[in-house]
């Protein structure tokens, strides 16, 4: 632990570092890879959508039900006609969900299946969901989506500025395209559980996002007036100074959201934990993914475009050049004098570590004569 704690200070500090923004295409072109899968997975195999949105009946059994959950599958297909999809809760009971039921039938199925499963009827709660009712449920799902989207992109217009709103709104719609994917291809069911699951790992991406801007912004703060970093440069400076702190959070918020969906969903059994627990433990490693290879990377793509970035960019690099052609420690490993065409009160764009030449301002400022 006290070695991880020593890496994240030398990283907050500079003094190590990977380079994010340079490998950028590399984390663009997996992105697109996955999103292409996720896209794919989605149009071929399509969404398991709850009865909450299509519509139909579910039927609870009593507890202790001796029937299994294949059988009882086949119960129920052969009474209603239609796919059935069967769970065992934990205290022993049986869901049966049936789509596509309207009232008429429900009663008769009911009666068949207390027959198959040779118990009383009274004793199986049946709950009925209508189909107009879950594309209400459905389109206000998508609404929802659309205001917390929208609300994002203004707030951090307002907050930063509109590159990364863009960024941060770009990274929002990867997550949402991986993590719908990702549904798509297990074939987990969709519920209004799933949607809330969307919304707080989308909340969790932005908060993660935003952390990495808000140093991002106060390290070019001025960044014009000086003449060894680039944007690009800052911007690796600090998604890896606040790496570790994103790695922890990351870590600390999959532990329980693994524990539900691996040993309460699969292990115990308690499958409707399913539908929620997914799309949180896949979208917030998505999440925490894009705010540290998308998000920054594109802000600086985005901002490097422009045309001070562009002159920066090209003082920067031949003062480089003229540096390591001189013999001289390049430039952006110096960062603890000015140099001499740097307004004194400019801001230091990026603090790191102390590695200028060890002649380099010896003597500056001391005294003439003997040393005693």
């Amino acid at each position: 632990m006290s070695k991880l704690g020593n890496l994240g200070a030398r990283l907050h500090r500079g003094e190590v570092g990977y380079d994010f923004v340079g490998n950028r295409k590399i984390w663009y072109g997996l992105s697109i890879l996955i999103t292409i899968t996720a896209i794919v997975g989605l149009a071929v195999r399509g969404l398991n959508m709850g009865i909450e949105f299509e519509g139909g009946a579910v039927f609870t059994t009593p507890k202790n039900t001796s029937v299994s959950v294949s059988q009882a599958e086949t119960y129920a297909e052969d009474a209603s006609g239609h796919d059935a999809i069967v769970q065992k809760l934990g205290d022993g009971s049986l869901r049966i969900q049936l789509a596509g039921i309207d009232t008429d039938t429900s009663g008769q199925i009911k009666q068949e299946l207390a027959k198959d499963l040779k118990i009383d009827s009274e004793q199986i709660n049946a709950d009925l969901v209508g189909p107009s009712w879950g594309d209400q449920v459905a389109n206000k799902a998508w609404q929802g989506l659309g205001i917390f989207l929208i609300l994002v992109v203004i707030y951090l217009a307002i907050a930063f500025e509109w590159r990364m709103a863009i960024a941060a709104f770009v990274a929002l719609i990867h997550d949402i395209t991986i993590t719908v994917g990702i549904y798509a291809l297990v074939g987990f069911e969709v519920t209004p559980g799933t949607v809330i699951g969307l919304l707080t790992i989308l909340g969790y991406s932005l908060y993660d996002t935003v952390v990495v801007f808000d140093s991002l912004k106060e390290q070019t703060k001025d960044i014009t007036k000086q003449t060894r970093w680039t944007y690009s440069d800052i911007a690796n400076r600090s998604i890896n100074s606040t790496l570790v702190r994103s790695v922890n959070t990351t870590v600390v918020a999959l532990l329980p959201v693994a524990g539900l969906l691996f040993i309460g969903g699969g292990v115990l059994g308690a499958g409707m934990l399913n539908d929620i627990s997914l799309s949180l433990f896949v979208g917030l490693a998505a999440g925490a993914y894009s705010s540290i290879f998308i998000a920054t990377p594109l802000v600086a793509d985005l901002k490097e475009r422009e045309p001070q970035m562009k002159a920066l960019k090209k003082r920067v690099l031949a003062k480089r050049a003229q540096a390591t052609a001189k013999g001289e420690t390049p430039e952006n490993e110096v960062v603890d004098d000015q140099y001499d065409d740097e307004p004194e009160d400019a801001t230091p764009a990026v603090v790191g570590p102390r590695s200028q030449p060890a002649a380099r301002n010896r003597g500056r400022g001391r005294p003439s004569g003997k040393r005693r």
